[in-house]
């Protein structure tokens, strides 16, 4: 039987084509070295290496044999490895459900990090609002959510605030104060609002509501929508105004996004992590979650 040993020795000398280096590189002695491929010639039942006082080259049937003896000790580390993982608890399935903004904004980077340092870890992503996320959560169908705070019915779960962000006013290209540098709040008071339902995302309807409320009027809901995108869309339809995540302030046709001001603003929000039972899976995509949010912190 040939051993995980034999074939690295073996490999060294026919990558040094040298037993003197390759004991130097193996930090052994040459005899035992010498012995080695002398064994390795007999199990295989053919010659290796061709040398006289030195070593020439490969044989045909060593060249066979270097290839193999690579695969065989790239494997064997490979299983080391997974062994090593599957002990620290790094393989197998993580659940994870998120806010459209989170998709945006710090979602990539987390899951870039992740798979580089534990590609053995498959994970199950869904999108999915704030309240359904804590149900799902407190199910067990998910394992973390990416969720807007404030939460409800959140008691037995973890929550780490992970950023901090601001809302800016979606208004219709048409729109009287389309062309404004800003916009008071308050100015937007007879305008219908497009806003985010309760049920679904309590924390950022809760939000606007209270914003509004400082600046001196209860918004007249047109239209409630569960996503962002779709809210900037019925923006552009022309059927009301809302507020949106500065990640969605760009170019897009039929809305502006402005800066807002006066009282009420600014008009802040915090993007969370929440979680249930401890694992090393989740631990280990909690703390790639940390170093990306302690990056983009001011």
């Amino acid at each position: 039987m040939i051993e995980l040993r034999q074939f690295r020795q073996f490999i060294a000398v026919a990558e040094e084509l040298s037993f003197r280096r390759a004991a130097e590189r193996l930090n052994m002695a040459q005899p035992p070295l010498t012995a080695t491929i002398k064994r390795l010639e007999d199990a295989v039942g053919a010659t290796l290496i061709e040398r006289t006082n030195r070593i020439t080259r490969l044989t045909e049937a060593g060249r066979v044999f270097l290839e193999e003896a690579r695969k065989a000790v790239n494997q064997a580390e490979r299983a080391v490895l997974a062994a090593q993982r599957a002990g620290a608890g790094l393989t197998g399935t993580l659940r994870v459900t998120f806010v459209a903004s989170a998709a945006r904004d710090i979602l990539p980077s987390i899951l870039l990090r992740f798979r580089e340092h534990y590609p053995a870890v498959q994970l199950e992503l869904r999108e999915a609002m704030t309240a359904q996320q804590i149900t799902l959560l407190g199910s067990g169908e998910s394992d973390l959510g990416f969720v807007i705070p404030p939460l409800q019915n959140a008691e037995a779960l973890n929550v780490e605030v992970i950023a901090r962000s601001r809302l800016v006013a979606a208004v219709p290209e048409a729109h009287p104060l389309a062309t404004s540098e800003h916009i008071a709040l308050s100015d937007l008071a007879q305008d219908p609002w497009i806003l985010f339902a309760a049920r679904q995302g309590p924390g950022l309807h809760r939000i606007i509501l209270e914003a509004c409320a400082k600046a001196g009027f209860a918004p007249q809901v047109g239209q409630e929508a569960p996503q962002m995108d779709t809210i900037v869309n019925l923006v552009a339809g022309g059927m009301g105004v809302a507020l949106v995540s500065r990640a969605l302030a760009g170019r897009r046709e039929g809305v502006v996004f402005r800066e807002l001001s006066g009282p009420g603003t600014p008009v802040e929000y915090e993007l969370a992590i929440a979680y249930g039972a401890s694992s090393p899976v989740l631990d280990a995509f909690v703390a790639a979650t940390r170093l990306r949010a302690k990056l983009i912190r001011p």
